[in-house]
């Protein structure tokens, strides 16, 4: 499975908006700036972000974007699925593993590597989702502590 720019891109502008929580609301033009992502493809991201409900967006002069949710309350998981779709690396585990019937493969009943494929979707899932933007805000911090 590869994850998109938009699904990276989406993550970075996630993280951004996360370091500023409680900043009051950010100027898209200065987080494309800070993570160098075109201003245009993030308007697209953010546009679908608003849409399921992790970003809000303020009018006027002081206006911009901000998280509607807490980053603890925010996974990349989360943000992943919404911009990208479902975590699968392969179509036939896309539905349960211990069902036979299967829309995108008539083999699913009796493949021997679905089990497989169904293990890393799983394991890259736990990953994903284990890690919230507060996550990757504390690692940032601690990673400027320790350049000092």
């Amino acid at each position: 499975m590869k994850i998109s720019t938009k699904g990276r891109y989406g993550v970075a502008a996630m993280y951004d908006l996360a370091l500023h929580y409680g900043a009051g609301p950010q100027a898209l033009k200065s987080v494309a700036e800070r993570q160098d992502i075109s201003e245009s493809y993030l308007e697209q991201l953010i546009s679908a972000l608003r849409k399921g409900g992790y970003v809000k967006s303020v009018r006027g002069a002081q206006g911009g974007y901000a998280l509607s949710k807490n980053p603890k309350d925010i996974s990349v998981g989360d943000i992943i699925r919404l911009l990208e779709g479902p975590i699968a690396p392969v179509d036939c585990v896309l539905t349960d593993v211990s069902s036979s019937k299967n829309e995108y493969c008539s083999k699913a009943g009796r493949c021997v590597t679905r089990g497989v494929w169904a293990k890393v979707r799983d394991s890259i899932t736990n990953v994903v989702d284990s890690i919230t933007l507060a996550d990757l805000c504390r690692d940032e911090k601690f990673e400027e502590m320790d350049k000092k």
